[in-house]
């Protein structure tokens, strides 16, 4: 990836003598985390979260809530990274780990990009499927050529207008799953009552324990310190950084705020519509519910906000795995290469018909594999005052991480064995 012109210079050198510096708003130093945040809103959380809403209700409505302010801190966490150290997570790790342990590194964080292709084309080919009837093969092939038109804005134009273009998308994300609660809305009492935490059998704490794991993706963390070190550069100027991080903050929680957003209206229209109905355990019997409960026109809104979320988030990850090779091995081959190489796994599986609700959940395995080698070295940093100086994590702060980090890697531990046996 080219790495672009540092917003920090904009912010800090004046144009001529005698002439005040004009600074940007706040406001237009925005962009990054509204790229990460699509991770949170890709065809798996999509699955997840109407399944707790038609098994559950408005039970599980505060796993949700729990979950995105867990993503906020670890999002804001990747993002202050690339902005102090002019670096990504990858690049950090890459200078201090040894050959033998940066390849293995490497490979497990290909991986994951792998992973993260192959659950985000499947999603967008059911859409497809939902829309055009497309056989699900060639629904895989066009998501993966029109990502690949999405990628090439960040190689023509630059990374503000690829931001742009994924911002845009996810204004079609929100638009497509949220409309439902227009035709049909929730039960305020109901979301009141949701908001208190409990359970209702063994059933719903797995299903719990999937959506609040699944919020932190080790993707979203390795991408998100990578479009920071790419918008903002590296400076030594200590008021312009300060600037940064504010705007940085501003951003996460604006983005993320979003994406909780849409994650939470999932589950309340499938509480509020799909409670007890059959078959809503696959993106394709949630969509065929929704037309029967709150018509077609909503079904074709709800399916165009689908393909809107795979074409985004396979580009994003597509992002995160270009990260990686450069950060661990220093290789760097075009993103329009690798949207290629990344897509004939996913299109195999489409081609040799494999079940697409089986395929992400096995993705999503993958995924909980990932998170510890992302997560725990980002926490680790953050606090490595000759790294971070004086933006490095107080005790306080520190603990609360700690915390949150070991909860999400110990749900990810508990899925895998219930998988494993299962349970």
């Amino acid at each position: 990836m080219t790495r672009r012109t540092p917003v920090a210079t904009e912010v800090t050198t004046a144009p001529a003598a005698h002439t005040p510096a004009r600074r940007p708003r706040l406001v237009a130093l925005f962009g990054p985390a509204f790229v990460a945040a699509i991770a949170y809103v890709d065809p798996g959380n999509v699955a997840a979260n109407l399944t707790a809403g038609a098994r559950y209700g408005y039970l599980l409505l505060w796993v949700l809530v729990a979950a995105n302010a867990m993503a906020v801190l670890v999002q804001y966490q990747s993002a202050k990274l690339g902005v102090v150290t002019g670096e990504s997570l990858p690049g950090v790790l890459g200078r201090r780990m040894r050959r033998g342990p940066r390849l293995a590194f490497w490979a497990q964080g290909e991986v994951v990009a792998a992973a993260t292709d192959l659950a985000e084309v499947v999603g967008g080919a059911i859409a497809l499927h939902l829309l055009f009837g497309l056989p699900l093969v060639w629904g895989g092939a066009i998501v993966g050529v029109v990502s690949m038109l999405l990628l090439a804005t960040q190689d023509r134009y630059g990374q503000r207008r690829f931001e742009a273009v994924v911002a845009a998308l996810l204004l079609v994300i929100v638009i497509g799953f949220l409309c439902g609660l227009v035709v049909g809305p929730p039960d305020p009492s109901e979301m009141l009552a949701g908001l208190a935490p409990r359970f209702a059998g063994t059933d719903s704490v797995v299903l719990a324990a999937s959506m609040l794991g699944a919020t932190v993706m080790p993707h979203a963390i390795y991408v998100h310190s990578a479009l920071s070190r790419d918008r903002f550069g590296s400076t030594a100027d200590a008021p312009a950084r300060h600037r940064l991080l504010r705007a940085t903050r501003w951003d996460v929680v604006t983005a993320l705020v979003v994406a909780g957003a849409v994650n939470i209206g999932l589950l309340l229209v499938a509480a509020a519509n799909l409670r007890g109905v059959e078959g809503t355990d696959t993106i394709e019997g949630a969509h065929a519910a929704i037309s029967s409960a709150l018509g077609g026109g909503v079904g074709l809104v709800f399916a165009i906000g689908l393909l809107a979320s795979g074409l985004a988030s396979t580009s994003v990850g597509c992002y995160a795995g270009a990260a990686v090779m450069e950060g661990l091995i220093h290789r760097r081959i075009p993103l329009l290469v690798r949207r290629a190489i990344t897509l004939v796994p996913a299109l195999l599986l489409l081609g040799l018909g494999a079940d697409p609700t089986w395929t992400l959940v096995v993705s999503q395995v993958v995924l909980s594999f990932g998170i510890p080698f992302a997560a725990i070295p980002l926490v680790r940093l953050n606090s490595d005052r000759r790294l971070m100086g004086e933006h490095v994590n107080g005790r306080g702060l520190q603990g609360v991480l700690i915390l949150v980090v070991g909860l999400v890697v110990a749900l990810n531990v508990v899925l895998l064995v219930l998988l494993a046996t299962g349970a």
